[in-house]
């Protein structure tokens, strides 16, 4: 059995990552005003938080067309995929996974759509875990229950430098609280349930920060730590910082992409990782 995995950009997986790993990444589309761009093909990361710093609108996402994960579908059906596993960003936050299983139920083959709960490197984590099962030998069943049994274990917080991003999104969910007084706070927000929650209010950057090093020790033994960033200037900083309570040589640094810094805005910090089984 040929088992291929498939995502889509929210994940903040590395071009090399995916390559060596043979994952399909499904792309998202990006909309300043008029002007759409295809996330990965047409945007870059470098070159969308450019445009973030100069527009005047807030852009918005898009997901993928079932026709587009139809075509990757096929692809790896075509190049001999017995299998395939698609794992998407969470179905609370996105329209991406239903527009999977809308591809996945219009073809004759053994494809498996899993959410995720999860996101940017919470996603990546997860689907870098099944790809590595599945070039090793892992079958669909088995490639599907890793997965799932990431999901459940999944952890992800973040940092935000402003909540404008998040809330003109419409993404804000369950940290609505925050709101009133978003201009003189940095809100830290906890996605591990595949929504967007409250989970705390820092005066200044530097204590939010300090808040996410002591939420990880809270956790103790961790896996497959890593950490995001929307092209935060001290992310070294924050890097040094969570080394005093968990490993970070291990530790995938990641950009967040288009998909996410688009409701997160800029200068984000956060990270995901797993509790053991």
């Amino acid at each position: 059995m040929t088992v291929r995995i498939v995502t889509d950009s929210s994940c903040d997986i590395r071009g090399d990552e995916v390559a060596s790993l043979n994952i399909e990444v499904v792309p998202l589309s990006i909309r300043f005003g008029d002007d759409e761009y295809t996330d990965r093909e047409q945007l870059s990361v470098d070159r969308f938080y450019e445009l973030l710093a100069s527009s005047d609108t807030l852009p918005e996402t898009a997901a993928p067309s079932p026709g587009r994960f139809a075509e990757s579908f096929q692809r790896h059906l075509d190049a001999g995929a017995t299998a395939i596993v698609c794992i998407n960003i969470s179905a609370a936050l996105s329209a991406t996974m239903q527009s999977a299983i809308t591809a996945a139920d219009s073809m004759d083959a053994d494809i498996r759509v899993v959410d995720s709960t999860s996101i940017t490197v919470g996603l990546g984590s997860i689907v870098i875990a099944a790809a590595e099962a599945a070039k090793n030998g892992a079958s669909a069943d088995e490639v599907v229950a890793i997965a799932e049994s990431m999901s459940a274990r999944t952890h992800v917080f973040g940092a935000l430098d402003t909540l404008e991003n998040l809330q003109k999104g419409g993404r804000i969910g369950g940290a609505q609280a925050l709101l009133g007084s978003m201009l003189s706070i940095k809100p830290l927000i906890d996605i591990s349930t595949g929504e967007v929650q409250e989970a705390g209010k820092q005066r200044t950057r530097k204590k939010s920060m300090i808040w996410l090093r002591d939420k990880l020790a809270e956790f103790g033994e961790i896996e497959n730590l890593a950490i995001m960033h929307g092209e935060a200037p001290d992310i070294d900083d924050f890097v040094a910082l969570i080394s005093e309570v968990a490993d970070v040589s291990n530790a995938r640094t990641e950009l967040i992409g288009p998909v996410v810094g688009t409701h997160g805005g800029p200068r984000v910090v956060g990270y995901a990782f797993t509790v053991p089984e």
